[in-house]
């Protein structure tokens, strides 16, 4: 969809819908010289109570006198001068399901009644942006009739011209955000027949072909057993699609300028392997690999922002089957790092691709790594889905997180790496083993995972909560966390 940033009486607004923010008092300052006929009309419907007060109400009037536009959409802001950030949530998912239910073509709103507390209008807009390319997603690739779009513009009508350019800029670089969403839910969406280790490096080599700055490398595992990959190797021992190591280079800044990294876990079906699953819900293990699409997220995100920084993209693409041939519980493999790990739950399987892999980022000299994974159960029942949990082995690095969770609005919670949970992790076959018991699921994979990341800054990401949505026609991919890894890699750029 396009978006445009415009300026402009909101009379003289030629348009299918004009939107416009109401505050309890009723008081429209920019309607402020409509003819009487349209005064009239518009302040008939308002003293019915037709339109309610709570946050997000609507009310349509067509063919008002006085305006070009053909409807009039007013919508609630409810009594405060400023929107709280959910309460603007509400107001523009309210605006955008109105939109959406019509045959509009074009729209356009004004911001001059919507300020939110504590944001800027750049913000404003780019959240708009971001937030009107989320509601416009529809999953039709397996569908036989695909449902086109029927909104095709929205103009943001700034109160002057001082506003246009800067507020331009937040709106393009929120396309991009919103572009790197998009493509995280498709490849989630896609089901595990179509989205194969296989499929996600052609995509990576389709999308390393649109920008000069964005290279893509593909290991296979005849490479990845002379790499020494035995922990990655032991989950695909069950299946018949190969695994890939997907690597991405964007290359915007000099070469010696040491690169940022993000990790991705790559699971495009897990059964559970010989930990079999129970079969209730098991179709929404396609989203496994969520993590993996955050990052081909990002880098769709990045070649459009073009940022003046290295990013280094790694994911693991596997499917974790169980057969004659995969890797049972009780199996001790040895990890790259040279660790062994005795496998007691072969479900457990995403932090034995990622111990891997965080080994193998070593090589870049990263200025920090962020894994990214659909990693427990346990993180759903403490979080559930509003944040991501967070564990971090770098303060600093854990408060920009945070930041930039609050600025894109995709945020996260930080639990603990504490030592007191890792004598869980002991074995007396091996140097590790995968689980650590039932209690304190999640903080015991983290701490799994940073026992391979102790010669640099990192964080874990656990986005098992956050990356789709369960149940029902609503079932899908949410594209988390790409909001969030773009605020901070755009951050770390200046």
């Amino acid at each position: 969809m396009k978006y445009i940033v415009s300026t402009g009486a909101l009379l003289k607004v030629k348009t299918d819908w004009l939107v416009i923010a109401v505050p309890s008092t009723q008081k429209i300052s920019g309607l402020v010289g409509l003819e009487e006929n349209g005064q009239q009309m518009i302040k008939g419907a308002l003293a019915t109570g037709d339109l309610k007060e709570e946050v997000g109400s609507t009310l349509v009037l067509r063919m008002v006198p006085g305006l070009q536009a053909k409807r009039l959409m007013l919508v609630s802001s409810g009594e405060k001068d400023q929107l709280s950030e959910k309460n603007f949530r509400t107001l523009y998912s309210a605006i955008l399901t109105g939109l959406r239910a019509s045959t509009a073509k074009s729209a356009t709103i004004s911001l001059e009644e919507i300020a939110v507390e504590g944001k800027s209008l750049d913000w404003l807009c780019k959240q708009m942006v971001v937030n009107g390319e989320y509601s416009a997603y529809q999953y039709d690739t397996t569908k036989k009739q695909p449902a086109g779009p029927v909104l095709r513009q929205i103009t943001f009508l700034a109160g002057n011209r001082k506003q246009i350019s800067t507020a331009q800029r937040a709106v393009d670089e929120g396309l991009a955000i919103a572009n790197g969403v998009t493509c995280a839910r498709q490849l989630g969406n896609l089901p595990g027949n179509i989205c194969t280790p296989g499929f996600l490096a052609k995509n990576a080599r389709a999308l390393a072909r649109k920008s000069p700055k964005l290279t893509v490398k593909i290991i296979d595992e005849k490479e990845m057993k002379l790499l020494k990959m035995g922990s990655f190797l032991s989950v695909s021992a069950g299946s018949a699609e190969p695994a890939k190591l997907i690597i991405f280079e964007y290359k915007g800044a000099a070469k010696t300028e040491k690169p940022h990294a993000l990790v991705g876990k790559g699971v495009t079906f897990d059964s559970g392997g010989i930990s079999l699953k129970p079969g209730a819900g098991m179709d929404e293990m396609k989203f496994d690999m969520c993590g993996a699409a955050s990052v081909f997220g990002a880098m769709t995100s990045l070649i459009e922002l073009a940022p003046k920084m290295n990013v280094v993209g790694i994911v693991g693409a596997v499917e974790n089957m169980p057969s004659s041939t995969a890797t049972k519980p009780g199996d001790v493999v040895t990890s790259m790092s040279g660790k062994t790990i005795e496998v007691l739950n072969t479900d457990a399987e995403g932090r034995l691709v990622l111990c891997d892999l965080l080994t193998y980022v070593e090589r870049f000299k990263p200025q920090s790594v962020i894994d990214i994974a659909t990693l427990t159960g346990a993180c759903v029942v403490a979080l559930g889905g509003p944040a991501t949990g967070m564990f971090a082995n770098d303060e600093a690095l854990a408060e920009q997180l945070n930041v930039s969770g609050e600025a894109s609005g995709d945020r996260v919670w930080r639990l603990p790496l504490w030592d007191d949970y890792q004598e869980s992790l002991n074995s007396p076959f091996a140097d590790i083993a995968n689980v650590g018991g039932r209690a304190a699921g999640s903080i015991t994979a983290a701490c799994f995972l940073s026992r391979f990341t102790e010669d640099y800054r990192w964080a874990h990401l656990d986005i098992a909560g956050s990356a789709w949505i369960s149940g029902g026609m609503k079932k899908g991919s949410t594209g988390r966390p790409v909001g969030l890894l773009v605020d901070y890699l755009l951050a770390q750029a200046g």
